[in-house]
């Protein structure tokens, strides 16, 4: 009996081998794409068609498509051909003005293009716009917020903090602590209609206010432990409170390194003497416009989610009483957060997005130059 078809030997370059590995793992790779690729890089090894069918439960037939086509085309060779089918009726030209004018333009009635104001300005169907639109992953409809902090020595405080996370010191707390102030007590105008099978809670959409309070929280990033109070003003004398409060609730011998930000209470002459007494408190400020990097900050978005959002609360000593009860479930079963971002990862972050910004600024410049010129 004859041999068979002897398989193509495939040799890899550095870059070629980069590229399929990126498709074989990610996630966002087509099932068959990613297929392919594994069959590339197993062919490479030197295993022959059957042994593939068998590792990746393909048919021998199939492993040896892809085997010559990635010989004859390499990367090219992977994807699939046109297949048959009505021609498009619109053309690159067209695509790349609707594209140009959703990123260069407005309407002139709306700050965005919806689906069919772009549709009657290119003369297309509102279906083809979407088409295009989610090719180019363009969504005008969208927009999202932006704060990078403008503190001189934001560097410097984003590793010192990070730091303290990641490697706290020996026999000493690590304290985030910050104020949630102007905490409305509010009753709706009727009474809220319970939740029954097949309809949501109801309540009226406006509200009395009943008096706000402000709540201070220290959390304990070791253990997960909140040290709260309430107070209905928030001063930097309500703040030199809280710091006793705290200074009776912690083992007297252990240092406290306090996370806090930079805002007026927490640097008067008063709190500044208060901390110069005690050498071991030991303050950390946190860059200016930076308040996710204090871990307090997940305490009261998960206060304000559970129990402030659709609470009814008709007085201020209801809302304390909600808040206190919050705090004490918490403190119960208390979890800490696990910070897992290095400082470099973190500065890495900013300056991708810096320079990611910079060159949309660049181009945008360049394109205004370009028009201005034609004029």
């Amino acid at each position: 009996m004859g041999r068979g078809r002897i398989a193509v030997s495939i040799d890899l370059s550095a870059l070629e081998r980069r590229e399929l590995e990126g498709l074989a793992r990610r996630r966002r790779t087509g099932q068959g794409l990613a297929r392919r690729a594994r069959i590339v890089l197993l062919a490479a090894e030197g295993l022959e068609n059957r042994m593939i069918a068998v590792e990746l439960a393909a048919a021998p037939d199939t492993v040896g498509k892809w085997r010559r086509r990635f010989a004859e085309r390499r990367m090219d060779g992977l994807y699939d051909e046109p297949r048959p089918g009505a021609p498009r009726r619109i053309g690159d030209d067209a695509i790349a003005e609707t594209v140009r004018r959703t990123l260069e333009e407005t309407p002139p009635d709306a700050t965005h293009w919806s689906l069919r104001s772009m549709a009657r300005s290119v003369g297309h169907a509102p279906s083809t716009i979407h088409r295009i639109w989610q090719a180019f992953g363009l969504q005008p409809h969208r927009s999202r917020t932006f704060k990078l902090s403008s503190d001189p020595f934001f560097v410097e405080k984003v590793r010192d903090i990070v730091g303290l996370y990641l490697a706290p010191p020996q026999r000493a707390l690590v304290l985030c602590v910050d104020e949630k102030s102007q905490i409305q007590a509010l009753d709706r105008t009727q009474p809220l209609l319970p939740m029954r099978p097949g309809q949501a809670e109801r309540r009226s959409h406006d509200y009395v206010r009943h008096g706000t309070l402000s709540l201070f929280a220290a959390l304990d990033t070791a253990s997960g432990e909140v040290i709260s109070q309430c107070f209905k003003r928030h001063r930097a004398k309500e703040f030199k409170t809280f710091l006793n409060t705290i200074e009776a609730n912690v083992p007297s011998d252990l240092d406290i390194h306090i996370v806090m930000d930079n805002v007026a209470t927490h640097k008067t002459p008063a709190i500044k003497a208060w901390f110069a007494k005690r050498s071991r408190w030991h303050v950390h400020f946190t860059p200016t416009s930076a308040s996710w990097i204090n871990q307090v900050e997940r305490v009261f978005a998960a206060l304000t989610e559970k129990q402030l959002r659709r609470g009814v609360h008709r007085s201020t000593d209801e809302l304390e009483k909600a808040i206190q009860a919050h705090i004490d479930a918490v403190n119960e079963n208390p979890k800490p957060f696990r910070w897992t971002k290095s400082a470099d990862d973190i500065l890495g972050a900013v300056k991708r997005f810096c320079m990611a910004n910079l060159k949309i600024a660049e181009t945008q410049s360049s394109i205004l130059k370009t028009s201005e010129a034609g004029h």
